[in-house]
């Protein structure tokens, strides 16, 4: 008889902050923690390394300008998760905002709260080695290497500081359901215009390997003009890579967004219909209609 071999099952991901329940409560109540720089392993920087170097190999010519030079300019190391209290330092000296530690997700008042004070919360801990293109939370590498970069130009700076402010009021008038939509399609997975052609600024993007190539040359996805009372209504994906993404004539955009009142925008969406994350709609300024093959192969049969 042969010996039996054991089967190799796949460790269960280890929850942290607002999606481990009570257990990832901290003690704080703005849920900030020490990030304890000291304490990761030599394989938690390791993994930081592997991600990094395959993100900087990729992006020239994909991620914005901005992007590009917000990292060069941090003090983020190829071979170490950075230290939040340096990035801190510098990022205080360029627009005003700090990183703060976190153990994972936060409640949206708390995020809100700390983003209207210019705080950006990051997730404390880095993703295990098997879940370098997956993670269900926001981890260290796409806290920081996805966000903090675009945290070094004024015009992000100052969008970011309005929607923690905006978030606060969105909670106040029950909207917030379509402020998310617009941050989703901003600050997450949002294009931009350049000379040269579209280039990435969202964090959701930027920090994953696989969506920033998907996002500027499958032909799958559609790309369409930057409208949002359109972002709005637009629901997102979560699961997966984007049906839609929203491009920026420039980043300036943002800073218009920055000033808007929302409250006339909240009236004017109230109650419309929603629209699905890959259907385009009349009026859209498309720069890309997407052949949707990608969604359209993963989903099951009837």
């Amino acid at each position: 008889m042969k010996p039996q071999h054991p089967v190799a099952v796949a460790e269960p991901p280890t929850l942290h902050g607002l999606a481990a329940g009570e257990a990832g409560r901290p003690h704080s109540a703005d849920w900030t923690i020490p990030q304890d720089w000291a304490a990761y392993t030599p394989a938690e920087h390791a993994t930081w390394a592997t991600l990094f170097e395959r993100q900087c190999r990729l992006l020239p010519g994909r991620a914005c300008d901005a992007f590009l030079k917000g990292l060069d300019a941090l003090p983020i190391a190829p071979d170490r998760i950075p230290d939040f209290e340096a990035l801190s330092e510098v990022l205080m000296k360029a627009t005003g905002w700090q990183v703060v530690a976190v153990p994972g997700l936060v409640p949206d008042e708390v995020f809100f709260d700390h983003l209207a004070h210019r705080r950006f919360p990051s997730g404390q801990f880095i993703r295990r080695a098997d879940q370098l293109d997956y993670l269900q939370e926001p981890d260290v590498f796409h806290d920081v290497f996805g966000h903090v970069p675009m945290l070094m130009n004024p015009v992000m700076a100052d969008y970011m500081q309005a929607y923690g402010v905006g978030g606060l009021r969105a909670q106040r008038l029950g909207m917030l359901a379509e402020l998310a939509r617009v941050y989703w399609y901003t600050v997450e997975f949002g294009l931009v215009m350049q000379p040269e052609g579209l280039r990435l600024y969202g964090a959701g993007i930027a920090s994953s390997y696989s969506e920033s190539r998907f996002c500027l040359d499958d032909p799958s996805p559609h790309r369409v003009r930057f409208v949002l009372e359109r972002v709005m209504r637009t629901r997102y994906r979560i699961d997966d890579f984007q049906e839609c993404y929203f491009v920026l004539q420039d980043l300036d955009e943002l800073l218009a967004l920055a000033r808007v009142d929302f409250g006339p925008v909240y009236a004017q969406v109230a109650g419309a219909q929603t629209f699905e994350p890959g259907a385009l709609q009349p009026g859209d300024t498309v720069l890309h209609r997407g052949t949707g093959a990608y969604h359209r192969d993963r989903r099951p049969p009837h």
